[in-house]
């Protein structure tokens, strides 16, 4: 179902080539030669194709699928290129793409006149680039703009579809850090969306139906799991996505949005090689203003809320949703919930959500959702929007938000006349198969971009129970978010505070390399520190067992058992020292 005719929609070149000479990169449209533009290698600037733009014979030449954008560093210029795509789907009847591949041009030539120390910060921000080009989730269309919801899209000013792509695009969930110099260039510049899009065909007894999921991952506080917390003190939130149910079904569509983000006070978990953590929130005189701004946006957005806290209610979990509870009594028009997920629901009762649905029902279904016909008559609003999180707002959150959608699904099937009041979606086994897949393939983007690793309690939303597989899997992925969390994620974080814009490189600034004490690489001692842990380890027990042979023995075992004891001592007194750190930004 289109909501704009062809004819007043703006639509992208959607298939490039690439020829690279050795003093410019020129990129032009495969359908329409003519149209194209050319970027200087040694200085970065672009212009226009003239007539002698492709004279001489190319190096090399390519397809390419679009332009990201360009980012400046030290060198100079780099130019972002889509290098291999995979359709995945329609939305409102434009097709939409996974980028498979991006690539970085390098367009400079300044290195040949920088001191040693910005060669050896271009090589970290050459290699955070690299960690860019492996991003997982970003999706694009080349006819319509993905960061927009439906409710949100039908009520547009007549003509906001004629814009390029890059204007129309939502500030919220879209950078224009890569845009801003290439802003004539409307017809290449491709607006990139993080997140996830899953599409399940239903037949819903005699009907055809189509479910797209949607969702976008918010750019205002990008970052990995452990090095962003809580909320800034403009009031935007770690993890904060906005998920989007929609449902086509006989000339009918239907839109359901929620929200999940971090708990908005001034938190934080630095990793320090323990399994889990200490959780620390920050005693801020802006922390009450921090809680007013965060939902009063999500007011100006979505209309009321209703804030649920998946949190447990003991230990620093605890201490923290308590905190979150205070500063909520003072927000008189949010409605907050507070919902031990993992007392009420444990590992494997998924149907016990009930129990929080039947607490915020009303609220919930006086919400309702959006709603327009075949002739783009807006039937229904949504009114308000349910924002749920938990620590991580990765696996408890999906598993709450797949409960709703659910029941909102129902509602709306009811709504048509679909369903009568007794009949629900989970009565049609392999359509709620669909239904449920669709969700926990979310969930696992989701983990993906935010921890590394898929989702825990993914069971929970495939099958509504945990199996023997699913429970090795999460273990797998703990361990896995583990390892990343604590000797990869620095580097991802400054790899996202880059692209996002949050840093920005200058010859004017100190190095961020520069800043970093020695005893901060964590490549130079953790390699040590393990081999002397380990072997301490083995030495000692094999010491012990011959111990009883004689004194000595005993002696040289009591002694290696001290040293290993006090190699453990220095790594967890110094955790914090062998992780992976950030550089180039301050938590906040």
């Amino acid at each position: 179902m289109e909501i704009a005719p062809s004819s007043s929609r703006f639509k992208l070149h959607d298939q490039l080539e690439l020829l690279e000479f050795p003093d410019k990169y020129v990129v032009k449209s495969s359908e329409s030669p003519d149209h194209g533009f050319y970027i200087n290698r040694r200085d970065g600037n672009i212009d226009p194709l003239d007539e002698n733009s492709c004279s001489g014979t190319p190096s090399r030449v390519s397809t390419i699928y679009g332009v990201g954008g360009t980012i400046k560093l030290l060198a100079g210029t780099y130019m972002l290129v889509i290098t291999s795509r995979k359709e995945v789907g329609t939305f409102l009847g434009f097709p939409v793409f996974r980028v498979v591949s991006m690539r970085f041009l390098p367009c400079n030539e300044a290195m040949r006149f920088a001191t040693s120390q910005e060669k050896r910060d271009e090589a970290y921000f050459r290699t955070l680039l690299q960690t860019v080009e492996a991003s997982p989730g970003l999706y694009y269309s080349y006819e319509t703009d993905l960061t927009l919801n439906l409710q949100r899209r039908y009520k547009l000013a007549e003509g906001w579809m004629r814009k390029p792509l890059w204007k129309q695009t939502l500030d919220l969930f879209g950078t224009d850090i890569f845009w801003r110099n290439l802003l004539s260039l409307d017809g290449f510049i491709i607006p990139l969306l993080q997140g996830s899009f899953q599409v399940a065909k239903l037949q819903l007894k005699n009907s055809p139906a189509t479910i797209t999921l949607i969702s976008r991952r918010c750019t205002r506080r990008l970052g990995t799991r452990m090095w962003r917390r809580g909320a800034n003190l403009e009031g935007d939130t770690a993890n904060f996505v906005e998920t989007e149910q929609v449902l086509e079904i006989n000339d009918f569509m239907f839109s359901l949005l929620q929200v999940r983000g971090s708990i908005p006070l001034l938190w934080e978990q630095i990793v320090d090689l323990s399994y889990k953590p200490g959780l620390k929130i920050n005693n801020h005189e802006e922390t009450p203003k921090v809680v007013q701004r965060h939902f009063h946006d999500l007011f100006q957005r979505y209309g009321e809320t209703i804030a649920i806290d998946l949190t447990d209610k003991h230990g620093d979990e605890g201490e923290l949703s308590k905190a979150y509870a205070t500063e909520m009594r003072r927000l008189p028009n949010v409605r907050y919930v507070s919902f031990d997920f993992h007392h009420v629901c444990g590992n494997s009762n998924f149907d016990n959500l009930h129990v929080l649905y039947e607490e915020i029902a009303d609220e919930f279904e006086k919400q309702g959702y959006f709603l327009a016909d075949a002739e783009g008559n807006i039937l229904e609003e949504q009114k308000g929007i349910v924002r749920s999180n938990c620590i991580d707002c990765l696996d408890r959150t999906n598993v709450t938000q797949n409960y709703l959608a659910q029941k909102s699904l129902n509602l709306q099937l009811q709504r048509i006349g679909l369903f009568d009041s007794t009949e629900c979606i989970s009565m049609l086994a392999d359509e709620y198969t669909k239904f449920r897949t669709i969700w926990a393939e979310q969930g696992d983007e989701i983990s993906l971009q935010y921890a590394g690793t898929y989702a825990l309690k993914g069971d929970l939303v495939r099958y509504g129970k945990q199996t023997l597989f699913g429970a090795i899997r999460d273990g797998m992925s703990a361990l896995s978010r583990y390892y990343l969390n604590n000797f990869q994620d620095g580097i991802r974080q400054d790899a996202l505070d880059l692209i996002s814009g949050r840093y920005t490189v200058s010859r004017n600034s100190p190095s961020p390399l520069q800043q970093l004490k020695v005893f901060e690489s964590p490549s130079q001692y953790l390699p040590v520190a393990s081999a002397l842990l380990i072997g301490g380890i083995t030495v000692t027990s094999i010491t012990i067992h011959q111990a009883g042979r004689n004194t000595q023995q005993f002696v040289s075992s009591a002694v290696l058992a001290g040293v290993t004891a006090g190699v453990v001592a220095v790594i967890k007194s110094n955790g914090r020292h062998f992780c992976s750190r950030p550089r180039l930004c301050r938590l906040l």
